[in-house]
């Protein structure tokens, strides 16, 4: 059955093949972005694919910009953006932390307040959190884009929770480590404010992780993946993949039982 889909953050990566992706499928997207440009770039693809989306500018830490989603009606709702910036939890300046906090939680959180109001209305609809393995392991040099991953993961859940009575679903979707750009791009900031002479943290420590990002999924089978559960009325709260990323995650959750200091 076709659905309604309002997806934050389309302007780029694995959100904004997907909003094309569910708009082939039939369903109806509004696909917001963060920028004008990225708005006129996405239009202009659908237009040429001639695909029923709806796009605006939409920047979640803007309150005019998140008032525009109570003017929808909507079936899914999916909370996407987000920024992703790296540095040692031990150094990194607070204001980049507070940054990220700043859309990835809170402005992330407003959104979805605004949608659960419209769907419990309602009473029905879903709410699809886009978190990541950030919100389930924690890897060096990755602490300030983790630990807003594992607030969206303690939200979603309670959420869960506290929706269900009114009809309304919630889930996550927590994609590997996949070559659209966005990991790459997270270590740029680091490189602003870090000081081999003031800093403790080694540089060679935080490049030799960067290296891990050279071998990255194809982000076409994460696509899909998106096109096959955010309309789905039955699967599980928290969907892992690619498998192995699944399955490591659940190794590392393991782990941290037996861990010592």
């Amino acid at each position: 059955m076709a659905k309604t889909i309002f997806i934050t953050g389309a302007g780029s990566g694995l959100a904004r093949e997907a909003s094309l992706g569910l708009a082939k499928k039939g369903h109806r997207v509004i696909a917001t972005t963060e920028l004008t440009s990225q708005k006129t770039d996405l239009m202009r693809e659908a237009e040429e694919q001639n695909l029923d989306i709806e796009v605006f500018k939409l920047d979640i830490t803007n309150s005019r910009d998140r008032e525009q989603i109570t003017k929808y009606d909507f079936d899914v709702f999916v909370a996407n953006a987000a920024i992703n910036e790296g540095g040692p939890l031990g150094e990194v300046p607070m204001d980049r932390f507070r940054a990220l906090f700043e859309v990835n939680v809170f402005a992330t959180l407003e959104t979805v307040q605004l949608a659960a109001r419209n769907l419990v209305k309602k009473g029905s609809g879903k709410i699809v959190f886009m978190s990541s393995m950030a919100g389930i392991s924690a890897t060096p040099y990755v602490g300030p884009y983790t630990a807003t991953k594992h607030a969206i993961e303690g939200i979603a859940q309670t959420l869960k929770s506290e929706l269900e009575e009114f009809g309304v679903k919630v889930a996550t979707i927590n994609p590997g480590a996949f070559e659209t750009g966005f990991n790459k791009r997270s270590a740029e900031e680091i490189w602003k404010w870090f000081d081999d002479e003031k800093n403790f943290t080694r540089k060679e420590d935080m490049l030799k992780q960067q290296e891990g990002l050279k071998d990255q999924f194809d982000p076409e089978d994460m696509i899909q993946k998106m096109i096959e559960i955010i309309p789905a009325e039955n699967h599980k709260f928290r969907t892992v993949y690619p498998e192995e990323t699944e399955k490591q995650l659940k190794e590392t959750q393991q782990e941290r039982w037996e861990m010592k200091i």
